[in-house]
């Protein structure tokens, strides 16, 4: 039977959660900047964020922190005196934005006045203007007026009165607490089951940074509620709470993780390098000493197994995936692009930590050097916010760009400090093709063994992976149009039927094979 959904009144609650535990948790410095703000008198702050609740018990405890009175208005509530965990009834005659504002100018006694979607009202002069005059006021006084609000719409007039910011999401430490809340009030009524080791508390954990606190207590609500328990199985619940934050941005695609590492043929190196930073994004890594990986660039020979590698990086390290696409950043309206790339790239942080995958980012940024004759420059100046991103980035967003043909890449986006590491991804070996062959066999409810792999390996000799899989699908076609089950002689006559890449284009990629030989650490090994 569904467990019903789990009430948290006022998130406050006394019952540790024995697994996982957490090191206390230092003051955010969104919260001490906040702090200093208000203790240096600020007259106006603008908060952005979605959390209002959350938000509520951190004024509360600032307001305590200086002996300020507490306020919050809404156009709903009015405007009303926070005492305790409660609100008095609202202040007659302040409802409508000129009136309280003029009520907070008479506050006679130290406060923090929040201001809870004041942005629509911004759009009236007089408003602004009172606004204006009294944040003048404001400043011989010991009373800090606080917009919060999910957007910033400043007016021009007001740029030089409000500081403005941007409230992080809530970090591991935060999520740790409002799971062990969830968890100790399940446990204290028995109506469901908790099967949960530290580790894999710390999966949930990290699998919801990047929401909300309320929708990460909705994603945990809900795996509790589809099987009557909170285990690790749960993962991909959490992790489908992410895809609906990625579909809202209309910038990025989210992918499922559903690829494996072994569903990859061959690439021995590639593999290697990606296991040995499995564990890289966990706390233990932290503690250890270990930065978080930035990315990966990989280039080589269409059809060589690439995009599945860039997948397979995410289901191996357990991290969501996102693709952006370098078309959808690339705007009509000026400024507009920079601006998608900003939002995309905040998207991308906020879910963090995950993986975002650039496919043939070669087309992307193609016509940087020309951008000033050709576009004013928007392209150019896509491109070096890209690249500051890359180079300066503290949020754990593992890049894995795509390339085939790199050697039109601008020389800067290769230098060390952008990519951990940059691979090229040669046509299989021999070893490499049986590999790719039995996989998709396989793949396709075949026992490789009766088909000489060694020999059909053989045949498909320079073939990219893909091909291999085509030459197999369209074998499978042949033998269902004969009405029999696939054998050798279909596979046979698929590949030599197929002219593979290798001979159509052999100057481009014996051009790209010479680039990348002494500037590229192959993927696999050919020996």
């Amino acid at each position: 039977m569904a467990v019903p959904r789990i009430a948290i009144p006022n998130r406050r609650y006394d019952t540790p959660m024995p697994e996982p535990t957490t090191p206390a948790a230092a003051v955010p410095p969104f919260v001490r900047d906040l702090d200093t703000l208000v203790r240096a008198r600020y007259p106006l702050i603008w908060l952005v964020s979605w959390e209002e609740t959350r938000l509520d018990g951190i004024l509360e405890q600032l307001a305590q922190t200086h002996a300020k009175r507490l306020y919050t208005w809404s156009v709903v509530q009015g405007l009303r005196r926070i005492e305790g965990a409660r609100a008095t009834e609202p202040i007659a005659g302040a409802k409508e934005p000129p009136q309280v504002l003029a009520q907070v100018g008479k506050l006679g006694e130290p406060a923090l006045v929040v201001l809870k979607d004041f942005h629509p009202y911004l759009q009236d002069p007089a408003v602004v203007r009172a606004l204006r005059e009294l944040s003048a006021a404001l400043k011989s006084t010991y009373t800090t007026v606080i917009l919060l609000s999910p957007t910033l719409q400043l007016p021009l007039e007001l740029e030089k009165d409000v500081t403005v910011l941007d409230v992080p999401l809530p970090a591991f430490h935060d999520l740790a607490q409002l799971l062990s809340e969830i968890v100790g009030v399940v446990r204290r009524q028995g109506r469901a089951k908790v099967e949960l080791t530290r580790d894999q508390a710390e999966e949930l954990i990290k699998a919801a940074l990047g929401l909300t606190l309320g929708e990460a207590e909705n994603a945990f609500a809900k795996a509790i509620a589809t099987d009557d328990r909170l285990d690790e199985n749960d993962l991909k619940l959490i992790l489908e709470e992410k895809r609906q934050v990625i579909r809202k941005s209309g910038l990025l695609e989210y992918y499922p993780t559903d690829a494996k590492l072994t569903e990859v043929g061959g690439l021995e190196n590639l593999k290697e390098w990606m296991r040995s930073r499995s564990g890289a994004f966990g706390e233990r890594a932290r503690r250890f000493g270990l930065p978080e990986p930035k990315g990966l660039l990989l280039a080589g020979v269409q059809g060589c197994g690439k995009t599945l590698t860039a997948k397979a990086v995410a289901a191996e390290w357990r991290l969501p995936l996102l693709r952006l696409d370098m078309g959808r950043i690339f705007s009509g309206l000026i400024g507009s692009s920079e601006e998608n790339l900003r939002k995309a790239i905040r998207v991308a942080e906020s879910i963090a930590p995950v993986v975002l995958w650039v496919d043939e980012i070669e087309k992307g940024l193609s016509g940087v050097e020309s951008s000033g004759a050709s576009d004013a420059g928007v392209t150019a100046r896509v491109f070096g916010g890209f690249l500051t991103w890359m180079q300066e980035k503290s949020a754990p967003v593992f890049v894995v760009a795509t390339a085939n043909r790199v050697q039109s890449l601008p020389p800067e986006l290769l230098r060390k400090g952008r990519f951990d590491e940059l691979f090229f991804i040669d046509l299989p070996t021999e070893k490499e093709r049986e590999e790719i062959l039995a996989i998709h066999l396989r793949q396709r409810g075949r026992d490789p063994a009766p088909f000489d792999v060694p020999h059909l390996a053989d045949l498909a000799a320079n073939f990219s992976g893909a091909e291999i899989e085509q030459g197999i699908i369209a074998a499978l076609y042949h033998a269902f149009g004969e009405g029999r089950d696939l054998e050798r002689g279909h596979l046979e006559r698929a590949f030599k039927e197929t002219v593979p890449l290798a001979t159509t284009m052999a100057e481009e990629i014996a051009e790209l094979r010479s680039w990348a030989a002494n500037r590229t650490r192959p993927a696999s090994r050919r020996t």
